[in-house]
């Protein structure tokens, strides 16, 4: 009975440890069959079609492709550079056939060119502009006149302290000259200015307020150089300008105060503001030379507008009514006068 016994004890452990070992197929290898099948299923044309089906053909009929009516501009990674380049034509013509109440047939016209390169980054802000004009008038009867003529670079490097303020530490540098040779009409055999014949340099630091939309600048320097160069021999011979006889160039430290602003004062109307205010400290301080320009630009369309401009200058060493004795001394040097142009055109602008 016990063997009995110990023989069905036997046999039950032998049979379920080979039960395990063939149900788990530890050493067994994977199998190759994926047992993945594709079927494919026949077309088929529906009879009649409900109400809501939407059916889609994924072949794509080449004479049913119509182009985009729309471009889409192309993704631009942002740039802390602003560029502003104009191109302008101003022509003004007025003729006379038979007319009754007389008149000269004449002609004028005015270029100019302004360009632009401000760079705007946290606490650096860098402005760099350049502005060139030139016109010229032609008139029945008389040679050809010179109506304008301006060549003006200005940049400014300032850096704030932090990203709230708008006051910044400025350094600034500004030059202005002109291209040809200017005249007192009817004389046209003794220039009274050339190029670099006044030529005007500042250079100063001191601080700016510059808002955020950046059209609105205000520059104030306590310490700004001022360089009058006169590089025509004739004309520094004469001391013309401030500049001593047979110099070239002269000196002068003071305080300048800088301001522009451009804004649009009704729809189409763009008004541009620039004034320069400069006292020196050593030969006249309180005696302020002003530069002040005032453009009123009336935009018509895209390409045509019209310009209303004023410009005033007013400088103690450039001298007028000068009397001259036979011999060639100065009997009077002359004062200084106000300087006033105005400008009406209507014209072509290119900008890009």
């Amino acid at each position: 009975m016990r063997i009995n016994c110990f023989l069905i004890l036997f046999l039950t452990v032998f049979l379920s440890a080979n039960a395990q070992i063939t149900r788990l197929k530890v050493f067994e290898p994977d199998s190759t069959d994926t047992g993945f099948k594709i079927v494919r299923i026949k077309d088929v044309k529906l009879k009649y079609l409900t109400r809501n089906a939407k059916l889609t053909d994924p072949r794509t009929v080449l004479n049913r492709v119509k182009p985009l009516s729309i471009w889409y501009n192309r993704f631009k990674p942002t740039s802390f550079w602003k560029k502003v380049n104009k191109f302008g034509l101003n022509v003004s013509e007025v003729s006379f056939v038979n007319w009754n109440a007389g008149g000269d047939n004449s002609i004028s016209a005015l270029a100019s060119a302004d360009f632009s390169r401000n760079y705007k980054f946290r606490y650096l802000n860098w402005n760099n502009e350049v502005q060139l004009r030139y016109g010229l008038n032609a008139q029945e009867g008389r040679k050809l006149r010179k109506t304008d003529d301006q060549i003006r670079l200005s940049t400014t490097l300032s850096f704030r302290k932090d990203t709230i303020t708008n006051w910044y530490y400025s350094v600034k540098a500004n030059l202005r000259t002109q291209f040809s040779n200017g005249y007192k009409y009817p004389d046209r055999e003794n220039p009274i200015s050339r190029f670099m014949a006044p030529g005007y340099l500042f250079v100063g630091v001191g601080t700016s307020y510059i808002p955020p939309k950046d059209n609105f600048n205000l520059y104030i320097s306590p310490a700004t150089m001022k360089s009058t160069f006169v590089l025509d021999e004739v004309l520094s011979n004469q001391g013309a300008f401030g500049v001593e006889k047979g110099k070239n160039v002269f000196l002068e430290l003071g305080f300048l105060i800088t301001n522009s602003w451009d804004t649009e004062i009704a729809r189409n109307v763009l008004m541009s503001h620039r004034i320069n205010l400069y006292t020196d400290y050593v030969r006249s301080f309180g005696n302020i030379d002003v530069d002040w320009e005032l453009n009123f630009n009336l935009k018509v369309n895209e390409y045509l507008n019209a310009n209303i401009g004023t410009h005033l200058i007013f400088d103690d060493d450039t001298k007028f009514d000068e009397v001259i004795a036979e011999d060639g001394t100065v009997i009077d040097p002359g004062i200084a006068k106000i300087q006033f142009k105005q400008l009406l055109g209507v014209g072509l602008l290119y900008s890009f």
